[in-house]
C-alpha cells in the first residue's frame, strides 16, 4: 500500500460512524450485509449511512453491489490487511515478527 492510499483509508476511518460501519462489516465477515441491515444494526438513518458508505468506498475499504433496489456491502479484507501491513512495515527496527504477540496466532 502506498502512503496516499494509507492516508485515504485512515482518514475515512477517523470518524465514529464510519469506523462503526467498517467494524460491523468486518464483523459479519465476507458475506457482508445490505445497507438497510447495517443502518438498523447501528441505529443510523439510511441517508447518513449512505454518506458514510460512500466515503469508505472511496477509500477502497468497502465495496457495494446492487441487488435490485438494495445495495449489499462487503469489507475489503485485502485492503484492510494492506493497511495493517503498511502500519507495521517498519515495526521493531524492520523485524515485524518481533512485534507479534503470542496470542496473535490464528487471527486474520
Amino acid at each position: 500500500m502506498e502512503t496516499n492510499d494509507a492516508l485515504k483509508a485512515l482518514s475515512a476511518l477517523a470518524q465514529r460512524t464510519r469506523l462503526a460501519v467498517f467494524r460491523h462489516l468486518v464483523g459479519v465477515g465476507p458475506d457482508g450485509a445490505f445497507a438497510g441491515d447495517i443502518a438498523e444494526a447501528l441505529g443510523v438513518s439510511p441517508s447518513t449511512l449512505s454518506f458514510h458508505l460512500k466515503e469508505l468506498a472511496h477509500a477502497g475499504l468497502v465495496h457495494g453491489e446492487a441487488h435490485g433496489r438494495h445495495v449489499h456491502y462487503r469489507a475489503d479484507f485485502s485492503r484492510m490487511r494492506g493497511l495493517v501491513d503498511y502500519l507495521t512495515a517498519h515495526c521493531c527496527d524492520d523485524q515485524p515478527e518481533l512485534c507479534r504477540l503470542p496470542d496473535d496466532a490464528g487471527r486474520c
